[in-house]
């Protein structure tokens, strides 16, 4: 009879051990994180926590400082991600074409993704750095005024906008890519019969056919984005004057800085929850492009 079931149950029995571990490694984290979102703890072993209900929540929503964090997020997220959607669009229809060196330039294009973030944002502070640094370095040769990039309230997000679309513009434009190489060619052809331009073409063909293609980038890059935190914390850590504090940052500082338990795990719930339905948009967007 133990031999029958497991015959019966076999497919289920393959898959437990996969099942464990999401449970284990996965939902146990969210659920205790949400759990400690209901109370007060400051990771004390002689204070237990204490229950507040939605007290946590409620003083989010007062503290200025995560309102400004949610304001530094979205902007460095919508920003950045625009640009790499565009630039790496772009380069995936360059690369698309024969020319010569394009294995070489491919290869060098793709290395920027392959650093380490953290080695990547130490890096781009030397560039950064206002006395000695590259970037000003340049701007002087061609007799324009040096910047403060990282140490300047108004560019520091910019500065770290532009590291981030240098970093992981590859990844996006090696997702269209490979999409572009799965078009069918009868609509060029056809195209080409009728006289349609290059740029007709793309419009009209190359667009409406890699849309499916164009999400799954935008999705996989969005939760990315949302989530930055190692390149932030290498080079400004949120600063200067909290300028450049993501909900990330934010989190680790309540957490692990000022000890609010408590009050950080009612913000990751929040940024999860953020993050939750922006990809379950992006995923009835993409079903809603295949149904049509």
């Amino acid at each position: 009879m133990g031999y029958n079931w497991i015959n019966r149950n076999l497919k289920w029995l393959y898959i437990l051990p996969a099942l464990v571990f999401v449970l284990v490694m996965m939902l146990f984290p969210i659920g205790y994180t949400v759990w400690i979102s209901f109370y007060e703890w400051s990771m004390s072993a002689i204070t237990p926590p204490a229950f507040v209900g939605l007290d946590n929540y409620i003083s989010m929503f007062k503290d200025e400082r995560f309102l400004d964090s949610v304001f530094n997020t979205f902007y460095f997220t919508a920003v950045a991600l625009a640009a790499e959607m565009i630039l790496g669009l772009a380069i995936a229809v360059l690369f698309n074409r024969s020319f010569k060196g394009k294995n070489i330039a491919k290869t060098l294009f793709l290395l920027p993704m392959v650093a380490t973030p953290v080695a990547m944002g130490l890096v781009w502070m030397l560039i950064y750095e206002p006395t000695i640094g590259a970037a000003n370095t340049i701007l002087k040769s061609i007799g324009l005024e040096p910047q403060l990039y990282l140490a300047s309230m108004t560019q520091v997000v910019p500065s770290l906008i532009v590291v981030d679309v240098w970093q992981w513009t590859p990844m996006v434009a090696l997702i269209l890519m490979a999409g572009l190489s799965t078009l069918p060619t009868d609509p060029y052809e056809s195209a080409d019969v009728d006289g349609a331009s290059a740029w007709q073409k793309f419009v009209h063909i190359t667009l409406p056919l890699l849309k499916p293609t164009i999400i799954i980038a935008l999705m996989l890059r969005l939760i990315d984005v949302l989530k930055t935190f190692d390149i932030i914390y290498a080079t400004t850590q949120g600063g200067p004057n909290f300028k450049s504090e993501t909900l990330n940052i934010y989190g680790y500082v309540l957490g692990f800085q000022y000890f609010k338990l408590g009050s950080a795990s009612a913000l990751l719930v929040i940024f999860f929850l953020i993050v939750m339905a922006l990809t379950l948009l992006l995923i009835w967007m993409k079903k809603r492009l295949e149904a049509e």
